[in-house]
């Protein structure tokens, strides 16, 4: 069987045409793909750009709030203090002609579920003190002005008070409650 040389022609022109697609289709599919995962990947960047943008504005509308910050930081700060609270405390009674005879902080224990409820953070520690002062009570009634006019978030649970009888002063015993992160 012999075959015309313009059909052997196209015989093999269509062959290698067939070779041709073969070879190219796998490498053209191939090439969509990494075309569609370049798409996706410019989009994931486009994404982190516009987070990272988004990020950057915060930052700088945190810095126009960078003292009402700090005086947050002040009144919740990272750990208790005691030891700057107990001085602190200490301070405050004697400008205000009290003696601080006793303080006594109790551990730190996590905020109550009805707290975190109302939105407070469950980070918050809320750590008591019990404290006992000697004085006069117009002195012990600055004391607490002093204590509610700090920027440290001092809350005052319970005052108890006992006179003696051969003494003037009064010792005013008061449970306070301090919070921290």
């Amino acid at each position: 069987m012999t075959i015309s040389r313009p059909l052997a022609i196209l015989l093999g022109l269509f062959l290698a045409l067939l070779l041709a697609i073969g070879f190219s289709l796998p490498k053209y599919q191939n090439l969509k793909l990494l075309q569609s995962k370049v798409k996706e990947k410019e989009t994931e960047l486009q994404t982190e750009r516009k987070y990272f943008s988004e990020v950057g504005e915060a930052k700088e509308k945190l810095k126009k709030f960078e003292q009402e910050i700090s005086k947050i930081n002040s009144a919740l700060p990272p750990e208790p203090g005691l030891p700057s609270l107990g001085n602190f405390l200490q301070i405050a009674a004697s400008q205000n002609g009290l003696v601080l005879k006793k303080i006594m902080p109790s551990p730190a224990i996590s905020l109550k579920e009805e707290f975190i409820k109302k939105g407070f953070s469950p980070e918050i520690k809320e750590t008591g003190v019990n404290l006992t002062v000697s004085g006069d009570y117009p002195s012990f009634k600055n004391f607490l002005s002093n204590l509610e006019k700090t920027a440290r978030m001092i809350e005052i649970e319970s005052i108890s008070f006992s006179s003696p009888e051969e003494e003037t002063a009064i010792d005013f015993n008061l449970r306070i409650k301090i919070y921290s992160y």
